[in-house]
């Protein structure tokens, strides 16, 4: 008498483990292997990264008409308030306020190139607006904004003030002991310039990067393919 009972074969296709194997085969094959999607993806996220940093011309256009109000209120006053050759002590004979005319450029240097110096600050003029077209860093804004101003201030007096346009004399005022006569854009070219040049030392640049993070990556990377 025969078995006519069917008998249970188990087909390769049924088969629960190797149809649960099948996509986690294809995904660590996928992850285990690195490609070029995986850089266009960081490269995109790098540069969505940059792009949703905010453009800081505002702030630099704001500290620049800032710095450049206050520099011209200054003279102003010390021009109608001081009189030449009679300083006013603030701190005894430390700190006066002195009305200098000053043909050359910031602390009284280089007083025989009156228009040497003017077409050097027009230049740094454009190159600060330049670069404030797609500035991100808000360190370089405050920086550039403090050089702006004040080139913008002592430019105003070069043109506007005698002997005459491109030969104008800087108004000078404050005197601090042996240190020479200066204005306020003197002073906020120096400092907008040492800040400069100490966020260029730390790695900050102007679009908001920093050179730091950009090796860190570029390392981590590397050390993830190893």
């Amino acid at each position: 008498m025969s078995d006519d009972r069917p008998t249970d074969s188990p087909s390769p296709d049924s088969s629960p483990d190797t149809a649960a194997e099948r996509p986690e085969t294809a995904a660590d094959a996928s992850a285990a292997v690195p490609g070029p999607a995986s850089d266009v993806g960081s490269a995109s996220a790098a540069s969505g990264d940059q792009a949703r940093r905010p453009l800081r011309t505002r702030m630099l256009i704001v500290i620049a008409f800032f710095i450049l109000a206050f520099d011209l209120v200054t003279k102003i006053a010390v021009v109608h308030f001081i009189a030449p050759g009679r300083p006013v002590e603030i701190i005894g004979d430390v700190v006066t306020l002195r009305l200098v005319r000053n043909p050359g450029a910031a602390f009284s240097m280089a007083t025989g190139m009156t228009w040497l110096l003017t077409i050097v600050a027009i230049c740094v003029v454009i190159a600060v607006i330049r670069i404030g077209r797609t500035l991100r860093s808000p360190w370089w804004a405050i920086g550039l904004g403090l050089v702006l101003g004040g080139a913008l201030g002592n430019l105003i007096d070069r043109f506007f003030r005698s002997p005459g346009p491109l030969q104008g004399h800087v108004v000078d005022f404050v005197s601090v002991g042996w240190w020479p006569v200066f204005n306020v854009a003197d002073s906020s070219i120096v400092c907008g310039a040492i800040l400069l040049v100490a966020v260029s030392l730390l790695g900050f640049e102007p679009n908001g990067e920093r050179v730091s993070s950009k090796k860190d990556v570029a390392n981590s990377g590397a050390a993830e393919q190893k």
